[in-house]
C-alpha cells in the first residue's frame, strides 16, 4: 500500500491539482476499501466486533495514529449500524466521515444523513479515551440523535451521553464521563466556563486534557476540549461567532437605577431624528448630538436621578434609542407568560431563554415593552462560542451550507470545506423570483401561490423573518380559510413534531427561519406525484447561507421539489439602509396594478444581503483580534482570560 503522502501527490496529479476533486478521488477510493471490510465482518459474531473494537481502543491508547486503525474503525460503525438501527452508510457519507477526521467541515445537502455520518469520526476518536463532545443546536435533537445512535456505540462497547439543560453538576459530570456526549453549544460553553469559576483560573488546558490535579476539584464537570464534531457548523461557527456566553452577577437595581430605565423610555420620545440623535441602522447603534445632549440636560427629571452622573444618563438614553429603533417584538424578543422578555435567535428563530443582552439594552427593552424591570448583569466569567471552540484540540463540523464562508472557516478555526457528491441527483428546481412594492401585495401573492399550489396537490413550506411575519401571514391565511400550521419561537416544544408533517398533500407549515432543522420532512405519494415539497421564502435574509438552509428543504435525496423568492420594498432586509434611501427607493418603484415590480429590482436585495454579509464578516474578524488581544495580554500578566479579563 503506498504511503498517504504518495496517495495525496497521485490524487491530486489525477485531478489536475484541485484540491476539492483530489480529497474526494482519495476519499472515494478510501470508501471502496471500507465498505468491502464491512461486508467482511458480516460474517462475525457480537463478540468478535466488541474484540476488535476493544483492540482498536487499545491502539488508539498506546498512540497508534488513529489514521491508520481509520479503515477498520468506520467498518465497524458500518456494521454496527446495520445491526443495530437498520441502517447502512451510503458511500458519499463514509467519504463525508473521512472529510470529518481530517479536520474538515463536510458540507452535505439536506436530507443526506449527517446524523449518521457524524457516527463514524465520533466512534473514532471517542477511542482515545478523551472525551468526544457531538454538538447540535437544540436539547431536542441532543437528546434524539443520542437515543438514535446510542445503540450503534454501544455494540461497540462505547458509552453515551446528553447534555440537556435541567441536569444538575453531579448528572452533568457523569454525562461527560461517558466516552461520546451529546451536547448544544451553550450547555457546553456555560459549563467550561462554571468550571473555570470553580478552577478559580489558575487550571490551564494542556493539549485538550485537564492536568491531573485539576480533576480532583470538587464540582468539576468536564474533561477537557478534546474534540468536537459539530452539526450545523455554519450556523454556530459562523452565525453565533460573535454571541457571547456570559456567567452572570447579578447587581440589584437601587431605586434611581430602575427610575432611569423608566425615565429614558419617556424623555427619547422627545427627541428628533437627525436634529438631537443619529441611528445606524446597519450597526443597530444611537449617537445623541450637541443639541440632543442639551436637551436631555434640560429635561425635567424625578428627584432621585440627581445621584446618577450625567455620562451614565447619556448612554441609558441612547441605549433606549436602540431599543426603541433597533429591536422589535415578534422579530428580535417575545415576551413570555410570566412577563419576562425572551431573545429570539435571528438565525434560527428559536428563544434563547437564559441569555440577556448588556449594558442596559435589556433593561430598555423592558422599560420600552412596560414589564416589570429585571436585575442588571455583570460578568463572572465570559468567552464567545467562537472563542470557545477554538479551545478544541481536534475540530470538525457538518453543514449544508459551508462553502460560501469557507475562506472564514479555514482562517478562524483551520478547517477546510469539502463539498461531498449526492446520494441521488439533485432536482430542486428555482422559479423566477418575485418583488413587490409593498408588504401587503407580497402577502397577497404568497396567499394567491399557496392556494394555486394545494390544489395541485402539493406541499408547500413558507419561510418567513421572524415570529411577527409569520403570524401576520397566518392571519391572512385564516381570513382566506387555508388550512396552516405556524412553527415559530413560541411553539419551540412542538416544531420536531410539526416539521415531520410538513411533506402532506395540502399541508401548509410557515417556519421563522430555520425552525425545525434536523426533522426530515417525510413526503407521502401524493406530493411526490405532483411535484414534491415547494418552498416559498417571504424574505431574503442578511446571510444567503441562510437562504440556501431554507431552500434546501425542498428536493431532498432525489425527491422533487421546488422553491420561489417572495420580496418586497418593505421587507426587514432592507430596514439596515438608512430611510432616507428606502424612501428614495420605493419613490422610485413603478408597480403593476398588483403591486408587483420589475425582476431587476432582485438585484437591489442582492446587493443589500452582500453588504450585510461583508459587514457581519467585518464584526467577527474584529471580535476575534480583541479576544486574541486580551488573551494574550492576561498570559503575560498571569490571568485567566475568561475570567478577571471580562468586561
Amino acid at each position: 500500500m503506498i504511503g498517504d503522502a504518495a496517495s495525496r501527490f497521485f490524487h491530486l496529479l489525477k485531478t489536475g491539482f484541485r484540491p476539492n476533486a483530489s480529497r474526494l478521488s482519495r476519499w472515494n477510493e478510501m470508501t471502496s476499501d471500507i465498505v468491502r471490510m464491512a461486508n467482511d465482518f458480516r460474517n462475525l459474531g457480537e463478540n468478535e466486533l466488541v474484540t476488535r473494537s476493544r483492540d482498536l481502543r487499545w491502539r488508539a491508547k498506546a498512540g497508534i495514529p488513529l489514521g491508520k486503525i481509520m479503515p477498520e474503525a468506520y467498518a465497524l460503525v458500518v456494521e454496527a449500524s446495520r445491526r443495530t438501527t437498520g441502517l447502512i452508510h451510503y458511500p458519499v457519507q463514509i467519504m463525508g466521515g473521512i472529510g470529518l477526521f481530517e479536520g474538515g467541515i463536510a458540507e452535505m445537502q439536506t436530507g443526506e444523513g449527517k446524523t449518521l455520518t457524524a457516527t463514524l469520526p465520533t466512534y473514532l476518536f471517542a477511542l482515545q479515551g478523551l472525551g468526544c463532545h457531538v454538538v447540535t443546536v437544540n436539547d431536542y435533537l441532543a437528546s434524539r440523535d443520542k437515543e438514535k445512535m446510542g445503540p450503534i456505540y454501544r455494540l461497540l462497547d462505547l458509552t453515551v451521553g446528553c447534555i440537556e439543560t435541567p441536569l444538575t453538576p453531579p448528572q452533568r459530570k457523569k454525562e461527560y464521563a461517558q466516552d461520546i456526549t451529546y451536547a448544544t453549544s451553550k450547555e457546553l460553553g456555560f459549563d467550561f466556563l462554571r468550571d473555570r469559576l470553580k478552577r478559580g483560573g489558575a487550571a490551564r488546558l494542556t493539549g485538550g486534557q485537564l492536568e491531573s490535579e485539576i480533576e480532583e476539584i470538587e464540582g468539576i464537570v468536564q474533561r477537557g476540549t478534546h474534540f468536537a464534531l459539530i452539526d450545523e457548523a455554519d450556523s454556530i461557527l459562523i452565525d453565533e461567532a460573535r454571541t457571547p456566553l456570559i456567567i452572570a452577577l447579578n447587581q440589584p437595581n437601587d431605586s434611581a437605577t430602575v427610575n432611569l430605565y423608566r425615565w429614558s423610555d419617556r424623555a427619547i420620545q422627545a427627541l428628533t431624528l437627525g436634529a438631537d440623535f443619529l441611528y445606524e441602522p446597519d450597526k443597530r447603534q444611537a449617537f445623541l448630538t450637541d443639541a440632543g445632549c442639551r436637551k436631555i440636560l434640560l429635561m425635567g427629571k424625578p428627584a432621585l436621578l440627581d445621584s446618577i452622573d450625567t455620562e451614565r444618563i447619556y448612554k441609558q438614553i441612547e441605549q433606549a434609542l436602540v431599543a426603541r429603533y433597533g429591536f422589535h417584538k415578534d422579530r428580535d424578543y417575545v415576551i413570555a407568560e410570566n412577563k419576562e422578555i425572551t431573545i429570539v435567535d435571528e438565525s434560527t428563530g428559536r428563544m434563547m431563554e437564559g441569555r440577556r443582552w448588556q449594558d442596559g439594552l435589556h433593561q430598555a427593552i423592558e422599560a420600552k415593552e412596560m414589564v416589570p424591570i429585571t436585575a442588571s448583569t455583570g460578568q463572572a466569567a465570559r468567552i464567545t462560542v467562537q472563542s470557545f471552540f477554538r479551545e478544541y484540540k481536534y475540530l470538525s463540523g457538518m453543514t449544508g451550507t459551508g462553502a460560501q464562508v469557507k475562506r472564514e472557516l479555514n482562517r478562524v478555526y483551520g478547517l477546510k470545506v469539502t463539498v461531498i457528491p449526492t446520494h441521488r441527483d439533485c432536482l430542486r428546481k428555482a422559479l423566477k423570483a418575485r418583488v413587490f412594492k409593498t408588504l401587503e401585495a407580497k402577502n397577497r401573492a404568497v396567499a394567491d401561490a399557496i392556494v394555486e399550489l394545494r390544489n395541485q396537490g402539493r406541499a408547500v413550506l413558507v419561510g418567513t423573518p421572524s415570529v411577527e411575519k409569520s403570524e401576520a401571514l397566518g392571519e391572512l391565511l385564516r381570513d382566506k380559510n387555508i388550512p396552516h400550521h405556524i412553527l415559530n419561537a413560541k411553539y419551540h416544544a412542538q416544531e420536531a413534531e410539526i416539521v415531520s408533517f410538513a411533506g402532506q398533500s395540502g399541508r401548509v407549515t410557515i417556519a421563522t427561519n430555520m425552525a425545525g432543522r434536523g426533522t426530515d420532512i417525510i413526503l407521502d405519494e401524493t406530493v411526490t406525484k405532483n411535484g414534491g415539497l415547494h418552498v416559498i421564502a417571504t424574505e431574503m435574509h442578511s446571510s444567503k447561507r441562510i437562504d440556501r438552509q431554507l431552500v434546501g428543504r425542498a428536493a431532498r435525496q432525489g425527491d422533487l421539489g421546488t422553491y420561489q423568492f417572495f420580496l418586497s420594498l418593505e421587507d426587514e432586509l432592507l430596514r439596515c439602509l438608512s430611510p432616507r434611501r428606502r424612501q428614495s427607493a420605493i419613490r422610485r418603484a413603478i408597480a403593476n396594478a398588483k403591486g408587483e415590480l420589475s425582476s431587476s429590482w432582485l438585484n437591489y436585495f442582492l446587493r443589500t444581503q452582500r453588504f450585510l454579509e461583508r459587514m457581519h464578516a467585518k464584526q467577527r474578524r474584529d471580535v476575534l483580534k480583541r479576544e486574541q488581544y486580551r488573551t494574550e495580554y492576561s498570559n503575560k500578566m498571569g490571568l485567566d482570560p475568561f475570567l478577571e479579563m471580562t468586561d
